[in-house]
């Protein structure tokens, strides 16, 4: 059995709990999915300061857990705060929600645009795309308007919102392809899916595959066969 961790940077276990769900959904039989939560944290990340705290949670809420047999960790918050900190710490893979689903967008040389909540983390959105080379690719955010921690709290007013970003990313921008940005927009992101014609990834559906691709792929699909 292979066990694959989820760290929730945000302090929500419900979130932690809806995340961990996506991912083992999207995991083959063989492989387990487990969650642990950041105690010290905001139930949502909202802006620089608060990616930047959670870095450090994260790397706590790490080492708490390094006794058990893991397989691979995901950070599941869409700044990846955090990852660098965990990958000097152990020889497992490491994948940030952010950077598997720009990675997953970009393949071909796909343009790709993001839709989100929080504008406050622009800029940490916009450098990540950088970080991974793919600035070129990249068609820029659009994102929701009000208070974000508002709309997630109310589903249907999310869901709206987030459709309305994601035209705007493919009719204004030219996307081939839509990133739906944010940990705790997961369950958002696979209902908006089936509603275009390009591409709507789901960041921590993204972040799984490119986990099972480097945990030993040969193994993991015989589990999954037998």
């Amino acid at each position: 059995m292979r066990n694959i961790l989820v760290i929730n940077p945000n302090s929500s276990k419900a979130t932690t709990s809806m995340m961990v769900n996506i991912a083992a959904d999207e995991a083959p039989a063989g492989v387990a999915v487990s969650g642990l939560t950041a105690q010290r944290a905001p139930l949502m990340i909202v802006n620089q300061q608060e990616l930047d705290a959670a870095a450090l949670e994260v790397e706590a809420t790490w080492r708490s857990a390094q006794t058990e047999g893991w397989s691979g960790v995901i950070i599941s918050a869409f700044g990846d705060p955090g990852v660098h900190q965990v990958r000097r710490t152990t020889d497992l893979p490491v994948v940030g929600i952010c950077e598997s689903s720009m990675l997953e967008a970009a393949e071909g040389g796909r343009r790709f645009g993001i839709a989100t909540v929080t504008p406050d983390l622009a800029d940490a959105i916009n450098g990540k795309a950088h970080e991974l080379g793919l600035a070129g690719l990249f068609t820029g955010i659009r994102l929701t308007a009000g208070d974000p921690r508002a709309l997630t709290a109310d589903p249907q007013a999310l869901e709206a919102a987030l459709a309305q970003a994601v035209r705007q990313c493919i009719e204004q921008d030219q996307a081939e392809a839509v990133i739906i940005g944010g940990g705790p927009l997961g369950q958002v992101a696979l209902q908006l899916a089936p509603r275009f014609q390009v591409p709507v990834i789901a960041p921590i559906s993204a972040a799984v595959r490119r986990l099972l691709g480097l945990m030993a792929p040969a193994r993991v699909s015989a589990l999954a066969q037998g």
